[in-house]
């Protein structure tokens, strides 16, 4: 999409979307360098390094030093990293039962059908080492 001669800037999210699949698809840690080699796009390497480092102070991304470059590694899946931005705006509410019930309210049959087997299964599995609740404050 071009603008006044220039190609027009794409969001934020879906170059970072574009990284996380990168690194999700390698299944080790890459450096800044190889993860703007395998997105295929006219990027700087300095931009790609800023979002991993920004993925990094978020928690999203491990990384280590191999050699004189940073690698970085997705800590979840896109699951588990969904399912995390889930609860940190859950825990956020003071009223989470209300915005539980609005949540569960607005589900799809299906999913709530899912949401209903997986609360069966959470209920019915062994309690974790340390003697936690799989499921914590009843909705």
């Amino acid at each position: 999409m071009a603008r006044d001669g220039q190609e027009a800037r794409r969001p934020h999210g879906e170059l970072v979307a574009d990284v996380m699949a990168v690194l999700w698809a390698a299944g080790e840690p890459m450096t800044a360098q190889q993860v703007k080699a395998a997105l295929h796009q006219d990027l700087a390497r300095t931009t790609v390094a800023t979002i991993l480092t920004r993925l990094h102070e978020k928690g999203t991304l491990d990384r280590t030093r191999p050699g004189r470059s940073f690698a970085y590694a997705p800590v979840a899946d896109a699951a588990g990293l969904a399912a995390g931005r889930m609860r940190r705006e859950l825990e956020k509410e003071p009223q989470r039962d209300l915005v539980l019930k609005r949540f569960v309210s607005s589900l799809s049959t299906d999913d709530g059908d899912v949401l209903r087997r997986l609360l069966i299964e959470a209920e019915a599995a062994p309690a974790p080492a340390g003697g936690e609740a799989v499921l914590e404050g009843g909705a």
